[in-house]
């Protein structure tokens, strides 16, 4: 089947323009400011301005448009059956992403209970420390929940309150489990230096991420954060999950075989099929 045009037609068509993409850069950036720092809603401000007066100005008063020739096209149809190839495990680097083998949640939940000991262990010597009493960094932790916190002065906080004690163990318990997690799972995308993707590098962004948004997570906890001890704890966080963690023993996972057996699903034959191509 052939499908043929007319070479000698001119259309009009609106003339292209980089106005929108400005207006949505200045949008994002507007809003990203909220959480990091004023002066980038303030560029994003500028550029959203700037954005939507160029783009109105590409349609009013009159619509920026172009003549554009309709060039000669010939199609031509021709049904093919096409096959497909299905990678084999290990093929092609298929697995740098989806590892072989991976640890259990259980391994993650370890190492963020494990982790979070040594962190909260720091966090009490800093208290004492630096203010004389090891309530000092519980009762700030606690003050994310408790907002009679948010204005306490230092004798307050640092004296043992047993309801900021216990909010304060619950929010770091959470905190610790779900980043264990997060470590049980990719760890093992990064086969080389473990220990150092665990202990440097994941502490160091965790830190820069919240440096950039704690203010508006926990302004209490901002206002009085020792950055030096808090990066310390965090590097220990990350060398004890991530040490817990590589010591369990990792289990193979089932991303190679059909979506069916995955899920539990009944399927006769896949599972034959599998064995009798191992």
């Amino acid at each position: 089947m052939a499908i043929e045009e007319n070479t000698d037609k001119l259309i009009e068509v609106p003339a292209p323009t980089a106005w929108p993409m400005i207006f949505a850069l200045g949008l994002t950036l507007a809003f990203a400011g909220l959480v990091t720092n004023v002066a980038v809603s303030m560029v994003g401000f500028v550029l959203t301005i700037a954005g939507a007066v160029g783009w109105f100005r590409e349609v009013l008063p009159y619509e920026h448009r172009e003549l554009v020739r309709v060039e000669p096209a010939v199609a031509i149809v021709i049904p093919q059956k096409i096959g497909v190839d299905y990678l084999q495990v290990g093929e092609l680097g298929n697995r740098a992403i989806l590892p072989l083998e991976i640890y259990p949640y259980s391994a993650g939940i370890k190492g963020g209970l494990a982790g979070g000991v040594a962190m909260g262990i720091l966090a009490l010597l800093q208290g004492i420390a630096l203010h004389g009493s090891p309530w000092y960094t519980v009762n700030i932790l606690a003050a994310t929940a408790m907002p009679s916190l948010a204005n306490a002065d230092t004798a307050t906080l640092c004296s043992f309150i047993p309801t900021a004690f216990i909010v304060a163990v619950f929010i770091h318990a959470c905190a610790s489990i779900l980043v264990g997690l997060l470590y049980g799972i990719m760890l093992p995308m990064f086969p080389h230096y473990p220990a150092f993707w665990a202990a440097i590098v994941a502490p160091l962004l965790w830190t820069g991420l919240l440096w950039s948004s704690l203010s508006v997570i926990n302004p209490v906890l901002d206002a009085r954060i020792e950055w030096r001890w808090f990066i310390l704890c965090q590097i220990a966080f990350g060398a004890v999950a991530g040490f817990v963690v590589n010591l369990t023993e990792r289990v193979h996972t089932l991303q190679h075989l059909p979506f069916a057996v995955r899920t539990g699903i009944e399927a006769p034959g896949l599972g034959e099929k599998r064995e009798n191509q191992d």
